[in-house]
């Protein structure tokens, strides 16, 4: 096989700029809706010689912005289930990722969080190891060692930073990269593939830059430095693999002046070797056709340009699939109000059409999830855009999304990745002439039109192909494929390999890929096979009808438990009164698993070591928060962003705060120590119910203090209280949250209490700072006497459990991401309804809602409200809590009477109440109410008048998990049951 010349950048710098060539490759023709598809599979257009462009690289994954913060956690708590998701995501013969893309941190947040800095200071030694994805890539590489690992850069370290501003930051910057990427390599023996030397989302490529970062970079022979921590006798092997680093460009987002660029570019063009850009599918349009500027990634791709040489074209960043697809399955955003299965805009098979559109219009070969994994605390901007989530590293629980079925239709069917030196790994090759995309958009793309999208790869050596068709409309859509001088060999036979959604009756994962059908070629030469609505299927020559691992199903989830631990914050326990803690000092935290040696081998490392020490279930949103020692040699938690590093580019500009815990904490007293190393200055902060949002100010209620004791106390924004206490260089700061009663304590005495007439009534831990060095030490969070210390199950509004009577529109497409799972359920029809088993004491109705909503309220059959109103609340908060409940599985039903109502999920209330709870308010409501005769009213009034009275008698006599808030809700269902008695001689009056 003849490979293609390559030019170096020198050459094809002396090479004429001469008008671009013509002969770019054309697409199929359009089709109509209706059409059969009719796709060639011309051997002569499988380019064996094309070893850049055409070759089919498969799916990477971004971490950055704190996405992968929980995934260390998961290793260290449950490291079956981590080293699982491991080999899910990238292990086996056909590995659904095989690239990651790590953006190094600054401490700062950059989108739903932040990453550490890799070197707060130039003095600091890098330390790769604080950020999960040099980890993650390294654990990759024990299930894939061809996996591919590059890097770039969007906001810098303060000390980067300030230089590059004054226009003189080259040295600085590329300090930074040089020593990041020898620390993984001297930490996980690998070298980083690839560089991008410019900043992530630019509009204006620095080429510049870029041309200055790769002579540096080929020309540096200093790999002795001690700061380097190379040993003499990998010197040498550690520069040529450093000298290999390939440069890909821009990263651009809304723009994609980097193709022309390198056209019209010889040197540009030879230093380049991969160029990628953001949230498009389309190429560039505007000029003549042999101009730099129409369809330059195209030409870029094929080689049809100037320099006769093809380049890799990367979708670099793009997204996840958005909610949850055995959620949002159930939505009403089909024709008629039927669903969608598995498609419409954002959801699976969108990603699927993506990545044919994305090749079919820009000839990109490869695309990389932000994120793949979600491994960051919901409610951070962003969230719920991922294949995989793994938010709960305490229980181990990790949801495997549809999309990773939809996906492997593109991963299971070729051989992906990149090719070798001498072409001989046998690559799978795209094949233009062979894919087309019709459907609309450019970033959410949307295939209810019902045009054709389709792509083919094919064996490099005519052997086989695999064609992938999309069909997210609501009609069946026919494709007619024919081979033409392949080499198929004497068993000409297809595969069809399908996804889509469950049908009635069957588990909701009955039809993900899964062979469909066996097909062969008609008269004509032609396989014919109807795809069906809503679905993708791949139609391959390749034999996987034996091949167990093609369909082998992902994981369950498991269990979502809540972080409910012993003193140690490591053990589950429940009975004792602590929910979670932690003194930084993990002395029950054993060793960890990392890859190491490129892949070759794993080994045991310290706990923290293996982190960079980074604290336990931490997702950080600004700040450098880092387990180091005190002047006694003890562990503490520091943040040591401080007024030197603070002056950075952040994109989320916020003061340094992180969280920690469990969204379902609803009742507890959180404290935490807190002191003030830096001279000066320094503020510390402790908020709890955080359930959204990425500042300190985001937990509903949080306490500030400073060294000189002032004090302040705080509803979200809102400044409630303030005042004093002396002024010492340490306290011990609390905030106890208990229905609607908070109050906040310094060194153990109570400084402010505020009753909330609205009260947010779950959530996580927030601590916070100013830009000081602050150290915390001792956090604890303990369960609150007489109190239900957190909810257990959170069900989406859209769960298949869930029953809707009476008109509701359920939405997923184009969803918030502050609502759970992008969904939501919303209702204006009087007399709808919404059904909804659970197990606990009470149950929480959760949506962003005005108000006006009035409902009434059944439970197992029973009215036990009626006209209860809701109240307006944020989105992720209760617009209406019922407490009281036998403790047991029940079924609510809310009824609709008047006004809007948003559900977006219910939460099930744990019977698990610590201490004594006082029911004398019931007992006096009792005593007061008397027993009234049921014959002196009417029998509906007095029905719920009975069950109302009934579960009052019942919490008086010991009713197992009832709690305070409980009594309070009893008691006023009692009065008002009692207050709506209609007597029946005013009944028989009122009918007159």
């Amino acid at each position: 096989m003849q490979r293609q010349r390559r030019l170096g950048w020198a050459a094809l710098t002396a090479a004429t700029t001469m008008a671009l060539a013509a002969g770019v490759l054309t697409a199929p023709a359009a089709h109509t809706a209706e059409d059969a598809v009719e796709v060639v599979v011309n051997g002569d257009h499988v380019r064996a010689d094309n070893v850049n462009g055409l070759t089919y690289k498969g799916l990477g994954l971004l971490s950055c912005n704190s996405t992968s913060n929980l995934l260390m956690d998961y290793k260290a708590e449950h490291p079956a289930r981590y080293w699982e998701l491991v080999r899910v995501l990238f292990g086996g013969k056909n590995p659904l990722i095989n690239h990651v893309k790590v953006e190094m941190g600054s401490d700062t947040n950059t989108s739903t969080g932040s990453d550490p800095a890799t070197m707060r200071t130039p003095d600091e030694l890098a330390d790769a190891s604080r950020s999960p994805g040099f980890q993650l890539a390294a654990d990759a590489k024990t299930v894939n060692p061809r996996l591919k690992v590059s890097i770039l850069r969007w906001v810098m370290p303060r000390w980067v930073q300030t230089e590059w501003n004054k226009g003189t930051g080259h040295d600085e910057m590329y300090k930074w990269y040089k020593e990041t990427i020898l620390d993984a390599y001297e930490k996980y023996g690998y070298m980083a593939d690839y560089v991008n030397p410019d900043t992530n989302e630019t509009h204006s490529p620095d080429v510049s830059f870029i041309k200055w970062y790769k002579n540096a970079l080929v020309n540096d022979t200093d790999f002795a430095d001690p700061r380097y921590g190379l040993p003499a006798g990998k010197r040498a092997e550690a520069a040529r693999a450093y000298h290999r680093i390939k440069i890909v460009a821009s990263d651009e987002n809304t723009t994609k002046n980097i193709g022309p660029a390198l056209l019209t570019d010889a040197e540009l063009f030879g230093m380049v070797d991969a160029v990628g850009y953001h949230y498009t599918t389309d190429d560039r349009l505007d000029g003549t056709p042999d101009s730099a500027t129409y369809r330059p990634y195209t030409k870029l791709a094929t080689g049809d340009n100037t320099y006769g040489q093809d380049k890799e074209v990367w979708y670099s960043e793009g997204t996840g699939s958005f909610g949850a697809t055995e959620y949002r399955v159930n939505n009403t955003e089909g024709p008629n109000g039927a669903s969608t299965g598995i498609g419409g805009v954002q959801s699976a098979l969108d990603l699927a059409n993506r990545s044919v559109k994305g090749y079919a219009n820009s000839k990109r070969t490869h695309y990389v999830f932000q994120p793949a994994i979600g491994s960051f605390y919901e409610g951070a901007q962003y969230s719920h855009k991922e294949l995989v989530s793994a938010r709960d590293p305490w229980s181990g629980h990790i949801r495997y999304d549809a999309a990773v079925y939809v996906m492997r239709h593109f991963t299971q069917f070729a051989r992906t990745g990149w090719e070798n030196d001498s072409n001989t790994a046998g690559i799978w090759r795209t094949v233009p002439e062979a894919s087309y995309s019709g459907v609309s958009g450019t970033e959410n793309v949307d295939g209810s039109n019902g045009a054709p999208s389709y792509m083919t790869l094919a064996d490099p050596r005519k052997k086989d192909f695999s064609t992938i068709a999309v069909n997210d409309s609501d009609r069946p859509k026919t494709y007619r494929i024919k081979a033409e001088n392949m080499r198929l060999g004497a068993d000409p036979t297809m595969e069809v390999w399908e996804t889509r959604a469950a049908d009635p009756g069957q588990a909701y994962d009955a039809n993900f890929l899964h062979l469909a059908a066996e097909i062969r070629p008609g008269a004509d030469g032609y396989y014919t096979y109807t795809v069906r609505p809503r679905s993708i299927a791949t139609l391959t020559t390749l034999d996987r009808s034996g091949d167990a691992a093609t369909g082998r199903r992902v994981p369950a989830s498991g269990p979502r438990t809540v972080l409910d631990t012993d003193a140690t914050g490591k053990r589950p326990d429940t009975r004792d009164r602590v929910l979670y803690a932690d003194d930084f000092g993990y002395a029950e935290e054993g060793r960890v698993l990392v890859g190491t040696d490129n892949g070759a081998r794993r080994t045991y490392r310290p706990y923290l070591e293996s982190r960079g020490n980074q604290p336990r279930y931490m997702v950080d949103n600004t700040g450098a928060w880092e387990v180091g020692k005190d002047a006694s040699g003890d562990h503490v938690l520091y943040q040591y962003m401080d007024q030197s590093m603070k002056d950075t580019a952040a994109w989320n500009r916020h003061t340094p705060n992180t969280t920690v815990g469990d969204f379902r904490w609803q009742n507890y007293r959180a404290s935490v120590d807190v002191s003030f190393p830096d001279p000066a200055g320094g503020l510390a902060v402790l908020g709890v119910r955080q359930q959204k949002g990425m500042a300190v100010s985001d937990a509903a209620y949080h306490v500030r203090i400073a060294p000189n004791g002032t004090w302040a106390f705080h509803r979200y924004g809102t400044l409630l209280q303030q005042g004093t206490v002396a002024p010492s260089d340490r306290y011990r700061l609390a905030v106890e949250a208990k229905g609607a009663t908070i109050t906040a304590f310094v060194d153990g005495r109570a400084v402010a209490t505020h009753q909330d007439p609205t009260p947010v009534t779950a959530g996580r831990v927030k601590l916070g700072t100013d830009f000081y060095r602050t150290a915390f030490d001792n956090l604890k969070v303990e369960k609150v006497d007489g109190y239900t210390p957190y909810g257990t199950t959170l069900l989406d509004s859209m769960d298949g459990s869930v029953t809707h009577t009476g008109t509701w529109s359920r939405r997923a497409a184009l969803g918030d991401a502050m609502d759970w799972h992008r969904s939501t359920s919303t209702s204006a029809t009087a007399g709808a309804s919404v059904t909804v088993p659970f197990t606990g004491t009470g149950i929480d109705v959760i949506g962003g809602n005005n108000g006006s909503a009035v409902l009434d309220v059944h439970v197992d059959g029973r009215l036990v409200a009626r006209d209860v109103r809701t109240t307006a609340t944020d989105k992720r908060q209760a617009t209406y809590s019922l407490r009281g409940l036998l403790h047991g599985k029940h079924r609510a039903t809310f009824v609709l009477k008047s006004g809007t109502l948003v559900l977006d999920a219910f939460m099930a209330t744990s019977g698990a109440v610590s201490g004594p709870v006082d029911t004398t308010p019931i007992r006096a409501a009792l005593t007061e109410i008397g027993d009234p005769a049921p014959g002196d009213y009417t029998a509906d009034s007095f029905a719920l008048y009975r069950t109302a009275r009934s579960a009052a008698k019942a919490a008086v006599n010991g009713q197992k998990g009832l709690d305070t808030i409980g009594v309070e809700q009893l008691t006023q269902r009692l009065a008002a049951a009692y207050d709506g008695l209609v007597a029946r001689e005013r009944e028989s009056r009122e009918r007159e």
